[in-house]
């Protein structure tokens, strides 16, 4: 009953894939406490079916308006490797999937006409993905550009030049900064974009072509590459100012 007071406090804040992670590392320090002669068994054995199940796969995103501009304010704050710093503070301008900006490549930009261009070949959808960017996003890259640049990858890792920072690190710099697996995601950004951006009443089908959505539409599919295009890089443009805002009214 001690065990499972402890995982209803996880519970009850809505961290339900985390308390049902603390249970199995409660099993596990009970494991080990059988095993050195501590312990009878494990006890938290007994709990299996006791917590609230967790629902689907969702990726976690933070949607709440202030609650993003304290995650930007955090992630200004961010000390460490400086890809993941920057990857970090690209991501929510931009929010492409993780793994297209991991494997960003500077020949990919057009910083004059500010454009990026992913290739096909690194897109879910196996099509061409243009990002306008923002005079934000373009005030990183201009930074980011004499430490890794003018070629090869926007964010190597620490061991290599020629291969990006891993899978799992952005998601590690977010729990560096106090963000569970089931508040924030590297890929929430783009849960928070398209909520926030859909609330403020842009044209969704602007949207969808942003987060690079697959189209219902076999003849719109078609015409994929430039659709809206002018409207987005308004939006984008909008959306890195909004976040200007949100990351400077957070602690009112």
């Amino acid at each position: 009953m001690d065990v499972l007071a402890a995982l209803r406090r996880i519970e009850d804040r809505g961290a339900i894939e985390t308390a049902h992670r603390a249970r199995q590392k409660c099993g596990e320090v009970f494991r080990y406490a059988v095993a050195t002669g501590r312990a009878e068994r494990d006890v938290t054995q007994d709990l299996k079916g006791a917590l609230k199940p967790v629902k689907g796969n969702h990726r976690a995103a933070i949607t709440e308006p202030k609650s993003v501009g304290a995650l930007l304010r955090a992630i200004d704050g961010y000390v460490g490797q400086p890809s993941v710093m920057y990857a970090l503070r690209l991501l929510p301008l931009v929010f492409v999937r993780p793994g297209e900006l991991r494997f960003a490549e500077w020949r990919d930009f057009d910083l004059t006409a500010a454009m990026w261009r992913i290739p096909a070949h690194r897109t879910k959808l196996r099509r061409e993905h243009l990002v306008p960017l923002s005079r934000q996003a373009l005030g990183i890259l201009e930074e980011l550009k004499p430490l890794t640049g003018p070629e090869g990858l926007l964010f190597p890792g620490i061991r290599s030049a020629t291969r990006p920072i891993s899978d799992n690190t952005l998601n590690a710099a977010l729990r560096r900064l106090g963000y569970s697996k089931d508040e924030m995601t590297a890929h929430g950004f783009r849960a928070v974009a398209s909520t926030l951006l859909n609330e403020q009443g842009w044209n969704r089908d602007a949207i969808e072509r942003q987060l690079a959505h697959a189209p219902r539409d076999e003849v719109r599919a078609a015409y994929h590459r430039s659709e809206y295009l002018e409207e987005r890089t308004r939006m984008m443009q909008e959306w890195a100012d909004h976040l200007d805002r949100l990351r400077s009214i957070c602690d009112d």
